[in-house]
């Protein structure tokens, strides 16, 4: 069983990690919106390519209020409660599993 336990405390850490990684890749996107950057350049369009689909299907249920695009802030929130829930979770797991 401690094999299983360790799978899933490097499987809760990989989730935080990702999870985190994806938060500031969110806050980047964000920013980049406010200024006029470049499409054409690969990592706006990298950070667009990661990010889009996500908060495309937050903005069919959120769309934009009075030129503000809420979308990127509820992502984050996602992505806290994710952070917050899923990896203690599994770690509380890997612990009962010893």
């Amino acid at each position: 069983m401690f094999l299983l336990s360790n799978f899933l405390l490097a499987l809760a850490k990989l989730i935080n990690v990702v999870l985190g990684i994806y938060i500031w890749i969110v806050i980047a996107r964000a920013v980049i919106s406010w200024v006029s950057a470049d499409p054409y350049n690969p990592i706006v369009r990298f950070l667009v390519q990661v990010t889009e689909p996500l908060l495309s299907r937050i903005r069919r249920f959120l769309p934009p209020m009075g030129g503000i695009d809420l979308s990127p802030m509820l992502l984050i929130l996602v992505i806290i409660f994710l952070q917050s829930f899923l990896a203690p979770t599994l770690q509380q797991l890997a612990q009962s599993l010893r």
